[in-house]
């Protein structure tokens, strides 16, 4: 938004529109209930019915009328803000459903909902880039291939179930065309482009097709005027079993690399030399990259740990102690070990039990039912971490670790089970690096 002070004048417009139509509800509605009697008795002799001349059967009340005012200011803020424009397709389909039932209308709520896409348009269009993109190939999560001059992101992808409205590699095209146009300022897409979609489903079990959309197709004729939609850098060639490729031209995929690798930053120097191997050193790296987990991040993670009553737990690498927190909250008996002297004094402080020292140099006793770790992600240290942690585990044991997607889908030193976070997991802590966590048992 490069108009900021614009926009708030527009906001606070709203606003002023809005307190104004709300306090005049009462009687607005009466004013109307009364015209609608008054119309009544003019058009019949004796109150003797005919048939209705006005086209709604009950009288408006005040909680509709309200409700309807509060929706459509919600809905005015969201076009003016262009948050179709900004935000990602998720957060798109969340604002829209929380919409139908929104806050009151204050610049205190506009400005916790949308605010932080006013101060922070492009995080969220690059953001709305890497969810698109991260489910559609392993290598849009890998924070090394996706750097630029870096060879290995696809060229083309497969959409499963391209069809007609509703289906789910239709809505998955629609989701990739708007995220290019967003993060390439192109006009948004509109409804005939939307519609020449359709074509797609005409081949769907009978026939291939293609539909390139590289402004040279897809022509339309508006009073009698050729209107070509702008070059979207794709060709989608569909199949007979209803899967369709997706294939980027240049301009496209050198767009998808620049915003990746933007959105991922370069937050981890050494992640990814080629000869990079863990060492049998347990010197601490000089850069730690140090993300205290973020408290979402936290409570997902111990929900899949399967944490039983009784069972200790040991959190190496604990930082400040979030992860000890939401543990503690639980009543599971928990001691965590840090190296830095200040970030385990404040854990301390919060009431935790907590060595200092490092993790790597502490001699491993298997006395813990759960390990549950972030550790530090910088070249591979991650991995002497997450191995030297198995060793303190007992037979049956449960280790989950919060990992780099790199660690998975590039690495792929370490086995267990991977689920991957969201998007932009860490982003309050600095960092936009792709994560999951890895889960691995210790055999009985």
């Amino acid at each position: 938004m490069s108009n900021v002070p614009a926009l708030q004048r527009q906001i606070f417009d709203l606003l002023e529109e809005y307190e104004a139509k709300e306090a005049a509800v009462g009687e607005t509605v009466r004013a109307l209930n009364n015209a609608v009697d008054t119309f009544g008795l003019a058009s019949t002799v004796a109150g003797t019915y005919v048939r209705s001349l006005i086209q709604f059967r009950d009288k408006p009340n005040e909680r509709d009328v309200r409700r309807n005012l509060l929706v459509g200011a919600w809905k005015a803020a969201y076009s003016l803000i262009q948050i179709d424009r900004i935000a990602s397709a998720s957060d798109k389909g969340r604002f829209q459903r929380e919409l139908e039932n929104p806050p009151p209308f204050t610049f205190d709520n506009l400005k916790a909902t949308f605010g932080d896409y006013v101060a922070r348009p492009r995080f969220h269009v690059l953001k709305g880039m890497a969810e698109c993109f991260v489910g559609l190939d392993p290598a849009y999560k890998s924070h090394s291939k996706v750097k630029v001059g870096v060879a290995g992101l696809p060229k083309r992808v497969i959409l499963e179930n391209v069809g007609g409205w509703g289906s789910y590699g239709r809505d998955k095209l629609i989701d990739i065309l708007r995220a290019l146009a967003a993060y390439r300022g192109a006009p948004v897409l509109d409804n005939a482009e939307i519609g020449g979609l359709e074509k797609l489903h005409s081949y769907a079990g009978h026939e291939a097709g293609e539909i390139v959309l590289d402004g040279n197709h897809m022509v339309e004729f508006k009073d009698g005027i050729e209107v070509r939609p702008p070059d979207r850098g794709i060709t989608v060639r569909k199949f007979k079993n209803g899967n369709a490729h997706v294939i980027f031209d240049q301009a496209a995929l050198l767009d998808i690399n620049r915003a990746l690798a933007e959105f991922y930053g370069e937050v981890l120097p050494d992640a990814e030399e080629d000869d990079a191997k863990p060492r049998a050193s347990t010197a601490v790296s000089k850069d730690l990259a140090y993300y205290p987990t973020p408290v979402k991040v936290v409570e997902d993670i111990i929900a899949h740990a399967y944490i039983r009553s009784g069972d200790r737990v040991l959190e190496p690498s604990c930082g400040c102690g979030r992860i000890l927190d939401a543990l503690a909250k639980r009543g599971h008996p928990v001691l965590g070990i840090e190296v830095d002297p200040g970030r385990a004094a404040q854990a301390r402080g919060k009431g935790h039990a907590v060595m200092t020292g490092n993790f790597l140099d502490m001699a491993p006793t298997p006395d813990f039912d759960r390990v549950v770790m972030n550790p530090p992600f910088a070249g591979r240290h991650y991995i002497k971490h997450v191995r030297h942690a198995l060793r303190f585990l007992k037979p049956g044991g449960v280790l989950i670790s919060i990992l780099p997607a790199t660690a998975w889908y590039d690495h792929g030193e370490l086995k267990g089970t991977w689920q991957d976070l969201p998007v932009a997991s860490f982003a309050e802590c600095g960092t936009n690096v792709p994560t999951g966590y890895l889960t691995m048992a210790v055999p009985r």
